[in-house]
């Protein structure tokens, strides 16, 4: 007969909130640099930017197109011999696990927030871009005061859903011996031969969390139903992601 023992779950809890403290740090760095780098890059496109919105356009098909583990892998590897090599020493610099994940993390979403960015703009209509410009106001104005504060609103749905991918996608970083919530809670059960009660008590927080994610999302969509509904993304349409 199967003995399950789910007190270990709350001897391990300290090791467990360090883990997902972690997580969540990760989550949130990596959503708000990623949303400042993508609606950076977004603008360069919006604008046709010569030569940059080509390599911005090339670096978002680029991350959109490969899967985030190897550019946790390219990160970690291949960086530092670059980073070795434009600093003449000729030795690797390494950036070490941590910084990996978080600066890895930051620059795959920022491809993905570009693009739901993007087609936020899209869905302003053309009145708003002739007003401003109407009014005097400078693009950088524009964008800053009239633009990005209605795409962002117009886009917080499918920016929460993202995020919550973002959130479970954290879980690679094992490949770097980072951490995190699944990876201690991992070690644990492997140490303590209890995988059943601590691989259920990881899903149970993900559901939950992922859960309240996806009820802010569905919040924030009927707030805004009229300007949602003209967003267009690859998340909406169900595009599978790389």
């Amino acid at each position: 007969m199967m003995h399950f023992d789910f007190m270990a779950i709350a001897r391990a809890m300290p090791f467990l909130m360090n883990g997902l403290a972690f997580t969540v740090q990760l989550t949130v760095v990596a959503c708000l640099g990623g949303l400042v780098l993508g609606t950076g890059m977004a603008i360069i496109r919006q604008l046709d930017v010569p030569v940059a919105a080509r390599i911005v356009n090339g670096y978002v098909t680029l991350m959109r197109c490969i899967p985030l583990i190897l550019v946790l892998f390219w990160f970690f590897f291949l960086v530092p011999l670059v980073l070795g090599y434009l600093s003449g020493s000729g030795r690797p610099i390494p950036l070490g696990p941590k910084n990996t994940a978080f600066v890895t993390f930051t620059m795959f979403e920022a491809a993905y927030y570009a693009e739901i960015v993007r087609s936020g703009f899209k869905a302003i209509p053309k009145g708003q871009y002739e007003g401003a410009k109407a009014l005097g106001l400078s693009t950088a104005t524009m964008y800053a005061s009239v633009i990005i504060p209605q795409v962002l609103s117009a886009t917080a749905p499918i920016i929460v859903t993202q995020t919550i991918i973002l959130f479970q996608d954290t879980a690679l970083v094992y490949v770097l011996s980072l951490d995190d919530f699944l990876g201690v809670a991992a070690k644990i059960a492997q140490r303590d031969s209890k995988l059943v009660e601590f691989y259920s008590f990881v899903a149970v927080v993900y559901f939950i969390l992922c859960s309240a994610g996806s009820e802010l999302a569905e919040r924030l969509r009927k707030k805004a139903p009229n300007t949602v509904r003209r967003v267009k993304s690859f998340r909406v349409l169900g595009l599978p992601r790389p």
